[in-house]
């Protein structure tokens, strides 16, 4: 009787215990199960980064450069093309520079021609005096020693002067050696065109005389052209003079 009276009170309160007492815990053992789940999907996760930079950086491989082959063929290449621009870059000597450089050359002859001149006046006229030249020459010849010490000064003047030009184209053939073919190119040719277009000097008079027989006057080619207007000049006067005769 007794066991069956007990086992009536366990089974009313069985039956007055509402089923929530036994929700609850199911519910806190699901979130129990379903943590452990991520968890894990957490480590993965965290883990990855790592193996990705892990990973070794894998570059394409470089390819060698032969310099010695492709350069030789550069410079073969770009040596016409320079050699070209070198050819065509030079200038050439025209009729204007050519002209202006005949007057520079004349002033240098005419300054070499002074500074020799002076040069060998003061070292002939010193050996002359020392070595008593000017009583020697007066007693030979009659004169003053005076007038023979001027005369000798004024030789040795026109001496030095002469000599002045060999000095100067000397110094112009330095200073201009570069160009020194062109220039004796063209002094060829114009002389070549002074001789054929100047007048004949032996029918020239005081009413008509010779305009720039040699041209040295001429320092361009405007100039080259008023020298043949002059000439044709002198040609129709010295055909009206032989009219009127």
């Amino acid at each position: 009787m007794l066991c069956t009276s007990s086992l009536r009170a366990s089974r009313a309160i069985s039956t007055r215990i509402a089923p929530a007492f036994v929700a609850p815990c199911t519910a806190t053992a699901a979130p129990f199960s379903t943590t452990t789940r991520p968890t894990k999907i957490q480590r993965t996760s965290q883990q990855q980064p790592s193996s990705i930079l892990s990973k070794p950086n894998v570059l394409p491989p470089l390819r060698a450069r032969n310099a010695s082959t492709t350069t030789p063929a550069s410079t073969t290449t770009t040596s016409p093309s320079s050699a070209s621009t070198t050819t065509t870059t030079t200038p050439t000597l025209t009729w204007n520079r050519f002209l202006a450089l005949r007057k520079t050359r004349r002033k240098i002859s005419v300054a070499t021609s002074s500074l020799s001149a002076l040069a060998t006046t003061f070292v002939g006229l010193r050996i002359f005096v020392e070595n008593n030249y000017d009583t020697v020459w007066s007693a030979a010849f009659g004169l003053d020693p005076i007038i023979v010490s001027g005369m000798s000064a004024l030789g040795l003047l026109g001496v030095g002067w002469l000599v002045g030009p060999f000095f100067g184209n000397a110094v112009f053939n330095v200073v201009y050696r570069s160009i020194r073919g062109d220039i004796e190119l063209k002094e060829r040719q114009f002389y070549a065109r002074i001789k054929k277009h100047r007048v004949d000097p032996t029918s020239s008079s005081m009413a008509n005389p010779v305009p720039d027989y040699y041209g040295e006057k001429i320092g361009s080619v405007a100039d080259y052209r008023r020298w043949l207007k002059d000439q044709r000049a002198f040609n129709l006067k010295r055909g009206a003079y032989a009219g009127n005769k």
